[in-house]
């Protein structure tokens, strides 16, 4: 049996793992959003520390409240109303770049796809710790990422 961690104060956590969590919900949800999203997980994470009993890997459980947010984000966005003034700016704006249509494409996956394929493809992260992160099997999150690359293929193409 291994021996426990300590769990270090919340601030160091933040300190030693802000970047990575911010990373992966700017490339998961987006720029515009990834503040909000960031913001939520950090919340969650701050009121379940005080539950927590063991300090190791932090930055995957940090991860996987990210990756909840950020499925949770894109689920109430589909549940948001649209202006009725017409479209959203984002729906209309053109890509200016080729890097802008790949995020655009990104954006247009279904969550659990779009949480997968970042978490494969942007934070190289190995299957069995994205199904860790996500709840999954290593079999469903492989399918969610191939489903996610087949669809940026057809989307990009």
């Amino acid at each position: 049996m291994r021996a426990s961690e300590p769990i270090p104060p919340f601030q160091d956590l933040l300190d030693r793992h802000h970047t990575a969590v911010y990373r992966f919900c700017r490339a998961a949800v987006g720029p515009s959003e990834a503040d909000d999203v960031f913001q939520e997980t950090f919340l969650a994470a701050l009121r379940a520390y005080p539950r927590l009993r063991d300090g190791q890997h932090l930055d995957r459980w940090l991860l996987r409240i990210a990756s909840r947010k950020a499925i949770d984000h894109h689920r109430a966005r589909g549940r948001r109303p649209i202006p009725s003034d017409g479209l959203p700016d984002r729906a209309v704006r053109q890509p200016e770049s080729p890097d802008d249509a790949l995020w655009s494409a990104i954006a247009a996956l279904p969550p659990r796809q779009r949480v997968a394929v970042v978490h494969r493809h942007v934070l190289d992260r190995p299957y069995r710790e994205i199904a860790e992160l996500m709840d999954a099997t290593e079999e469903t999150v492989r399918a969610n990422v191939y489903q996610g690359i087949k669809k940026l293929r057809e989307l990009i193409a």
